[in-house]
């Protein structure tokens, strides 16, 4: 395996919320729908009597004085709002906290929760959070729906909600494989989110019997990408490698390090480019020479499109890109219940096999606290999104 060079160079590409990168009267969303239960093992979480209302804990980060996690704590709150005011057939107490962005604060609004009667916790936000949450609530018994994309805090009793590297690096490795694209040369960034990305590709890799054909570590840094990019154009374009995957995870990182590589004549015109962050988002990034013809991964775009119109009637802003997650969660609890399950909120209950229909697409959570979600292939033509291989709408039959 090529190991391209990195050099540190001056200027940071850091963006501010970087912890933030993993949101119908008529038209009535369509709630989740649980089908099955999942494979007898060991449980957390309570017996409820589904006949009742059952209590659910949001936390939201709230209370920061952020301009930025006041409005995620706003679409978190409204979105579950929605939820529960959808959920026919069952009763959702929904109490909503704001949990902040420390950890010490979330753990107290936690057990606050508990105290005052919930049976499960929906949040936190931050990774760090959600892991003291769940240490918290273990001994209790209670289960905690993080809405963090990291798989690191996952298992026991704390689940995330938010799509993960390892869903979008698997969904295209996967269809590259089915289209040639077997030998693949990873860029990431040297912080810890480019390198859990990286760590996301490689999983991907092997489990879809691909190869890695070089790796590239850069800094956060204009100069530290310059110092990549020979290395990476000359390898990208030795006839050995089928696509390059970028992990771009930073906001100024894409459109820099893209029009550096098109300047060395890497683009999708001489080999396929992937990225695992969305490249249709800003909307001013589908301008970019460097992301025509490349490929990412985005939800089903339909329900979505749906639910952000039916916020903005009710709440007069448009939510959160995060916000859905909470509708997610708080519906797929409702769906269990209404199914009259006294097992919903126990980890059988939870990750029953069909999954759910959600905001974003179908989902499913797994025993070991990470999720499923179906991604649609998308890519870049004249500025436009194109879809090139639509998203599941079910885990019946597409091998997730």
């Amino acid at each position: 395996m090529t190991v391209l060079k990195t050099i540190r160079g001056a200027f940071d590409l850091r963006r501010p919320l970087a912890r933030i990168g993993a949101v119908l009267s008529a038209l009535a969303l369509a709630a989740c729908q649980p089908i099955e239960m999942g494979a007898s093992g060991p449980q957390t979480g309570p017996s409820i009597d589904p006949s009742q209302p059952v209590q659910v804990a949001l936390l939201v980060p709230g209370g920061t004085g952020s301009a930025d996690l006041d409005w995620l704590a706003r679409s978190l709150s409204n979105s579950a709002k929605m939820a529960a005011a959808d959920a026919r057939g069952a009763t959702i107490d929904l109490r909503i906290y704001d949990a902040g962005s420390e950890p010490g604060t979330a753990v107290a609004m936690a057990n606050r929760a508990v105290a005052e009667g919930a049976k499960i916790i929906l949040g936190p936000l931050f990774a760090d959070s959600a892991n003291a949450v769940g240490n918290a609530m273990a001994p209790q018994g209670v289960n905690v729906l993080s809405f963090s994309n990291n798989t690191d805090i996952a298992g026991g009793n704390v689940f995330v909600l938010g799509n993960t590297f390892d869903n979008v690096a698997d969904r295209l490795v996967k269809y590259g494989v089915r289209n040639g694209k077997r030998r693949i040369l990873m860029v990431a960034e040297d912080d810890t989110a480019g390198q859990v990305g990286a760590h996301a590709i490689e999983r991907a890799i092997r489990r879809n019997g691909a190869t890695l054909a070089g790796t590239a570590v850069h800094p956060l840094s204009q100069s530290g990408i310059d110092g990549i990019v020979p290395n990476v154009a000359q390898a990208a374009l030795s006839g050995n490698v089928d696509a390059v995957f970028l992990t771009a995870n930073q906001g100024a990182v894409l459109p820099y390090l893209t029009d550096r590589l098109a300047d060395a004549g890497v683009t999708s015109a001489t080999v396929q480019m992937m990225g695992l962050t969305r490249w249709d988002q800003p909307s001013a990034r589908l301008q970019l020479r460097g992301v025509q013809g490349g490929w990412f991964a985005i939800p089903d775009t339909t329900m979505k499109a749906q639910f952000d119109q039916r916020y903005r009637a009710a709440y007069g802003e448009t939510p959160h890109e995060l916000g859905s997650l909470a509708y997610d969660g708080v519906s797929a609890i409702a769906a269990l219940v209404r199914a009259g399950k006294s097992n919903a909120l126990t980890t059988s209950g939870l990750t029953q096999n069909s999954g759910f229909a959600g905001v974003s697409g179908a989902f499913r959570l797994r025993r070991d606290g990470t999720n499923e979600r179906a991604l649609a292939v998308a890519t870049v033509r004249g500025g436009q999104v194109v879809v090139l291989d639509p998203a599941p709408r079910s885990f019946g039959g597409f091998g997730f």
